[in-house]
């Protein structure tokens, strides 16, 4: 069993806790709380709320998927918050792997809808921690800010009971589908994501050859424009 967990407890090039600001950042949000549970709970908050979402700053620049850079720019998409829960968890020494899913999303800007031309997206991350003998899932894309724009409940996370988004926004319309498991990996597999992506997105091609964001945009601003036209 502990030779199975080591590869969940160590450091890699994306999820890099021996990075001095990544440990900083697991033991400054965590303090004096004792148990691994409390210890996952307070990392899940605070990057959820911590970390703005930001579908807009996806990349194939591999530096960009390091937790240390994430938490340097502040922000980031699933797969990036993914990968700085797991690294705050290892920090601590709590087993953590990523998740990969296929979802049909349909509660988006318009503007990402048209960039797409699709709702699925493909390669959604989650974080799984081995928290009291079991592993949970722990979703930390939408921050609390982004989902008042929007109208959705926030996502919670007790340590015990998965977290993964709700099928239904606060009106009853439907809001998130997992269409595809993908299944759990040690580390971010950066060139399978690549491809997937190139698959699901081929008329973006020429963006993912470039070494910056996929797409400008800031999706904050997007969702609250979206919601003020909506109540007009």
């Amino acid at each position: 069993m502990m030779n199975a967990m080591k590869q969940y407890l160590e450091p890699t090039p994306y999820i890099d806790f021996n990075h001095n600001s990544v440990m900083d950042f697991a033991i400054r949000e965590t303090g004096n709380l004792k148990t691994p549970i409390e210890k996952a709970i307070k990392l899940y908050y605070s990057v959820r709320d911590g970390l703005r979402y930001n579908p807009y700053v996806m990349t194939l620049d591999k530096s960009n998927y390091s937790a240390s850079f994430v938490l340097s720019q502040g922000e980031g998409f699933c797969i990036q918050k993914a990968i700085v829960l797991a690294a705050g968890a290892r920090a601590l020494g709590i087993p953590a792997r990523l998740g990969f899913a296929d979802v049909v999303n349909h509660l988006t800007t318009r503007r990402l809808r048209d960039i797409l031309k699709t709702d699925l997206i493909v390669f959604h991350g989650y974080t799984q921690l081995y928290l009291e003998g079991a592993w949970v899932k722990a979703t930390t894309a939408f921050d609390r800010n982004l989902c008042d724009r929007f109208g959705i409940r926030t996502l919670e996370f007790d340590g015990r009971e998965d977290s993964v988004f709700h099928p239904f926004d606060r009106e009853g319309r439907t809001h998130m589908e997992y269409v595809n498991d993908r299944g759990t990996f040690a580390d971010f597999p950066f060139d399978l994501m690549v491809s997937e992506m190139r698959k699901a997105y081929p008329h973006l091609v020429h963006y993912f050859d470039e070494a910056g964001p996929a797409v400008n945009g800031d999706f904050h601003r997007e969702a609250s424009e979206e919601k003020d036209r909506s109540a007009r």
